[in-house]
């Protein structure tokens, strides 16, 4: 585990990342952002990230300030755009020469899209694990409008039962007006990627994922 620094508004803060390469000669480096309610050692994440070094990723994990300071409630759209842009400048420095990925859960994933969309980071591509399109129950209250303004190419890993995503067609209208965009649907999945009748640790269940994501990750990057 190291340390970055994150300038915010308020001044710098740091947050712990987790750099973790694979056996062989890294394709590309893909950061993982956590989700709202869950930190950067979530075993999703951390299966989710094994998977993709056994497809020859180099990872970086990352926590975002508010669950930093010990809060569960994310705290501001710019703090973790601002991480985000921070995660950027370190991959670069750390391997530059490697394509940058942002990936993130939910939340995690959702502000990378922001953070691209705006320009503060300039990704090779995006994987979104459970997009959180609205909250649930809320349909009418999208959060996808700035997708179309991300030009890199985006994956939406999605379960089709995830109540964050209800109705489906919006959802499938909305990516389908972004560029390079594309999903990739998991049955009867939830937000977290469970299934109804399934046991599984969230561990197996993320890094069942990994196969998916890098088999797509090398076709664009």
């Amino acid at each position: 585990m190291t340390a970055l620094d994150v300038g915010l508004p308020s001044g710098a803060v740091r947050v712990t990342t987790a750099w973790e390469e694979p056996a062989a000669a890294s394709r590309a480096v893909v950061a993982l952002a956590h989700g709202a309610g869950a930190g950067m050692g979530h075993p999703f994440l951390v299966g989710f990230a094994a998977g993709l070094r056994s497809e020859g990723f180099a990872t970086l994990r990352f926590a975002f300030p508010y669950r930093e300071a010990g809060r569960r409630m994310p705290g501001p759209a710019p703090h973790a755009i601002a991480t985000w842009a921070a995660v950027a400048a370190e991959v670069a420095r750390r391997a530059p020469d490697m394509p940058f990925v942002a990936a993130g859960k939910s939340y995690g994933g959702r502000m990378a899209s922001m953070a691209a969309a705006e320009g503060s980071i300039d990704p090779a591509a995006l994987v979104y694990l459970g997009y959180p399109f609205h909250a649930p129950g809320k349909p009418d209250r999208p959060r996808g409008d700035h997708l179309s303004r991300v030009a890199a190419p985006q994956l939406f890993v999605e379960g089709d039962a995830d109540p964050f995503i209800q109705p489906i067609a919006d959802f499938e209208a909305s990516v389908a007006a972004s560029p390079h965009a594309e999903i990739v649907w998991i049955p009867g999945g939830g937000h977290s990627f469970e299934v109804k009748g399934q046991r599984r640790p969230p561990d197996e269940v993320g890094a069942a994922l990994a196969p998916t994501v890098a088999q797509w990750l090398r076709t664009r990057v």
